[in-house]
């Protein structure tokens, strides 16, 4: 008796927790790496789209200078076939994006994910990262201290009852090296389309790398939280940090 009520708890439990993961498209990322140069930066995100339960897999190539895609890119898939996973999207993603990433070589300059604040950490500020740009112990260098500002827009009509408000984003420094500053790296002048119905952004992350510089080059990784079929989607975008703009 009390084996077969232990199996229905767990198997309730097991229906709900999949119920809940089946309603949630936040994307996972994985950095690629950076050119030699420090110029070009890519990364992959991927994860079973909220709704039809279709595989995707994308791979983004950005010239970091110009803060500008590469021509041709990003490389976009997404599978519909009853047997399609992860790793069929995945793998064919890589294999559409393989010359460009050999071309670049930036899988000879991975970088390092020098902080990470995922939506599962509970107590994390979702819009501040404090971290070390050099991965090391005993630490290099000392802390920096980057934050994110949501700045709310009119709402675009065609988001009228899926979200109750629209923002934008800027990132600030408040702290290099251990210094006080005011650094503005980046600033919305308008919503892209591709964000779709936008209602806010968590500050996910920092990829450090090297790629043969006397100081590292960095990006900012932002998730971006829009409508979804059920709750809300994430997806990822990278804003370089070297240039103030």
């Amino acid at each position: 008796m009390m084996s077969s009520l232990r199996y229905s708890v767990l198997a309730c439990a097991a229906m709900l927790f999949a119920d809940t993961a089946s309603a949630a498209d936040i994307a996972s990322i994985q950095p690629i790496g950076f050119s030699a140069d420090g110029q070009t930066f890519a990364y992959e995100e991927y994860g079973i789209q909220d709704g039809s339960g279709f595989p995707y897999a994308n791979i983004y190539v950005l010239d970091l200078a110009n803060d500008t895609f590469l021509p041709g890119t990003p490389f976009r898939v997404r599978l519909e076939q009853d047997d399609a996973t992860i790793a069929k999207a995945r793998w064919r993603v890589h294999n559409d994006a393989g010359t460009v990433i050999e071309s670049y070589e930036l899988a000879n300059h991975p970088g390092e994910l020098v902080a990470f604040n995922p939506v599962t950490e509970v107590d994390a500020d979702p819009h501040r990262l404090r971290y070390l740009s050099v991965a090391a112990l005993p630490a290099v260098g000392k802390q920096n201290t980057l934050v994110l500002e949501e700045l709310p827009q009119p709402l675009d009509p065609r988001c009228e009852g899926l979200i109750t408000r629209t923002v934008a984003f800027r990132l600030r420094f408040t702290e290099r090296n251990g210094t006080p500053v005011n650094e503005t790296m980046h600033e919305d002048q308008h919503i892209p389309v591709s964000r779709n119905c936008v209602s806010g952004y968590r500050l996910g992350g920092i990829v450090s790398g090297s790629a043969g510089r006397s100081a590292p080059v960095e990006v900012a990784l932002v998730m971006v939280l829009s409508a979804g079929f059920e709750g809300q989607d994430g997806r990822w975008i990278a804003v370089p940090l070297n240039t103030p703009r």
